[in-house]
């Protein structure tokens, strides 16, 4: 199992530089540590969130990084256009020496990036998986021509080509088009923070009964934070999982308000914002604790990758954490 780091580039204080230059701080840390790759998140419209423009902010990464994978959790192909998509991750590849990780995912649950970007929250997910069938053509082909409900061109060649002969690419889905799309081509899996360990399952195994070879590349991302006792990593982290439980509690009202496409249930079988639920699933406590939850989620899952978001709002703390992952933790599971 890699170990990742989750980056959120989260704007505790209101400071966007700020923001900017600790999860700078938090990588090089990880890249330090030994850490095999870091996933930067794409989030619009937010405050707390400030990574609305993931390409570019990956690329100061891969100017500031040597060693360290960088990998996109992940690019909301619906509110792009897959041309300038195949562009940008083939440029970004040659930046970073061959470092970059391509995950990809339809959005949501917010509503209001699919408002302005004018993409129906309905149409996301076939527009996710023809927008990645066209990006794959354009990285590696010449002269593609491809006639798609929602994209098309004609004889197009896009230039530079990836320094990687093959970016691996991972989506995020518990959608049985999304699992049947990653098993026919081999990709990865992407779980994030929220997802529960049964609908995790549930995705491994439908995507394993397609292709066998596959499956042990999930990335697994889940928020983080280890400390002397279990009492103590929870007061730390408590402040950043009530915010993130709250805001997405409302997100996920307005979305089962508004949806008429049969959106699934947020609940504790799917994917679940309660305060408790989030610190029980979470990698939170001492380091037994979250020893055992490692192993639980290896045992379960045979991930590939598990991505730590450190939950502390004192980025000195979170240092703090990363290090006594690496020291007490990492080598124990």
């Amino acid at each position: 199992m890699k170990t990742g780091l989750f980056c959120n580039y989260d704007n505790y204080h209101q400071d966007a530089r700020r923001a900017i230059l600790e999860q700078v701080a938090l990588v090089k840390q990880a890249e330090n540590l030994g850490f095999e790759e870091a996933w930067v998140s794409e989030h619009h419209f937010s405050e707390s969130n400030l990574s609305p423009s993931m390409l570019v902010l990956m690329g100061h990464l891969a100017a500031l990084t040597t060693t360290i994978k960088l990998g996109t959790a992940a690019v909301l192909l619906p509110f792009h256009n897959p041309i300038r998509v195949a562009e940008d991750i083939a440029t970004l590849d040659n930046l970073c020496n061959g470092r970059l990780l391509f995950g990809i995912a339809k959005g949501g649950p917010f509503p209001e990036q699919n408002k302005h970007f004018a993409t129906p929250m309905g149409e996301s997910r076939p527009q996710m998986l023809e927008a990645m069938a066209l990006i794959e053509k354009l990285l590696y082909e010449t002269n593609v021509s491809f006639n798609g409900q929602y994209y098309q061109c004609d004889r197009l060649t896009v230039h530079p080509k990836p320094l990687q002969r093959q970016i691996p690419v991972y989506v995020a889905t518990g959608d049985d088009d999304g699992i049947g799309f990653a098993a026919k081509h081999s990709f990865g899996l992407m779980g994030g923070p929220p997802f529960s360990l049964p609908r995790l399952r549930n995705t491994v195994a439908k995507y394993r009964a397609l292709n066998s070879s596959g499956c042990e590349n999930l990335v697994l991302a889940r928020f983080f934070y280890v400390a002397r006792t279990y009492d103590e990593a929870v007061t730390e982290a408590l402040p950043f999982i009530r915010q993130f439980s709250q805001k997405m509690t409302a997100n996920a009202a307005v979305v089962m308000q508004k949806s008429s496409t049969g959106h699934k249930t947020f609940d504790r079988t799917n994917i679940c914002f309660d305060e408790d639920y989030l610190l029980e699933n979470s990698i939170i406590g001492d380091v037994q604790t979250c020893r055992d939850r490692i192993k639980l989620f290896q045992d379960e899952l045979n991930l590939g990758t598990l991505a730590i978001k450190p939950s502390s709002c004192n980025v000195q703390k979170n240092l703090e954490s990363l290090t006594r992952y690496n020291q007490e933790v990492r080598n124990y599971v």
